[in-house]
């Protein structure tokens, strides 16, 4: 039985593969641009020049590399038995949303999915390992 656990962020993602007690571990970089605005041009003068921030368009930028990272893990695990999805700050539950709306056999085969901090790479798969052997 193939068991397949993902830690993941905005950042990258880490996929674990559990098969005849062999473990794999795969990395995927996002490529997802970081926004960080910057105010102000310098003027001193209150009410002075200011830059206009165009979020609208970063936000839609973003969601558009956001679908593309999600399409990038999501083609790397089709052929599983049963997935595990761990994450911080939602990017986990954005996933797993992805996969029941775009990649419906891969979502029929979760079995969890739960919040997670940021962790070393043994840290993630002592993660999935104790998932899989608890479950």
């Amino acid at each position: 039985m193939k068991k397949t656990g993902i830690w993941l962020d905005k950042n990258k993602a880490l996929i674990v593969t559990l098969e005849n007690q062999q473990e794999t571990l795969q990395s995927i970089d996002s490529n997802i641009e970081h926004f960080r605005p910057h105010g102000g041009s310098g003027s001193r003068l209150k009410g002075g020049p200011q830059d206009v921030i165009q979020d609208s368009k970063f936000l839609e930028r973003e969601k558009q590399q956001m679908k593309l990272y999600f399409k990038e893990i999501a083609t790397r695990i089709t052929d599983i038995d049963a997935l595990a999805i761990f994450g911080p700050a939602g990017t986990n539950e954005k996933f797993a949303k992805e996969l029941q709306e775009h990649y419906k056999t891969v979502s029929s085969k979760i079995k969890g999915i739960r919040k997670a901090d940021s962790m070393t790479d043994n840290q993630v798969k002592a993660l999935v390992r104790d998932f899989f052997n608890s479950n």
